[in-house]
């Protein structure tokens, strides 16, 4: 896939998410998360590193700030359409309360720091 379409495409899934937040709440994107299904298809590290490059440059085209969610989410949905099984994790920490999300696949932090995953109590997995 093009480095640019993805490019575009992660904008205009960042907007999405956006879009669906501000319309219909976080519950929404996260149950549309839940959902959407995996078509398996051959895969590669070169592709899943694209794909999250691609989310990267996104951010900083768009227009205001894209935290750690937004970030993830649009990872996780665009991983998913390319036939990679990504997974959105949300963890915490309970004192002092601290909370991010990242995305894994077969395990292993794909996008984000894999020293949350190890210090952080998951608190969604979708």
């Amino acid at each position: 896939m093009k480095k640019v379409r993805l490019v575009f495409r992660a904008l205009y899934e960042i907007t999405r998410y956006e879009v669906v937040l501000s319309l219909k709440g976080s519950g929404r994107i996260l149950s549309q998360l839940q959902r959407q299904s995996v078509i398996a298809k051959t895969t590669s590290a070169e592709l899943e590193k694209k794909i999250c490059d691609a989310v990267l440059l996104a951010t900083c085209f768009y227009w205001k700030p894209v935290l750690c969610l937004q970030r993830a989410v649009c990872t996780v949905r665009l991983l998913r359409k390319n036939g990679i099984n990504a997974r959105l994790v949300i963890g915490y920490r309970p004192s002092p309360f601290f909370s991010h999300a990242w995305v894994e696949v077969d395990g292993r932090v794909l996008y984000g720091s894999a020293a949350y995953q190890k210090r952080l109590l998951p608190l969604h997995v979708a």
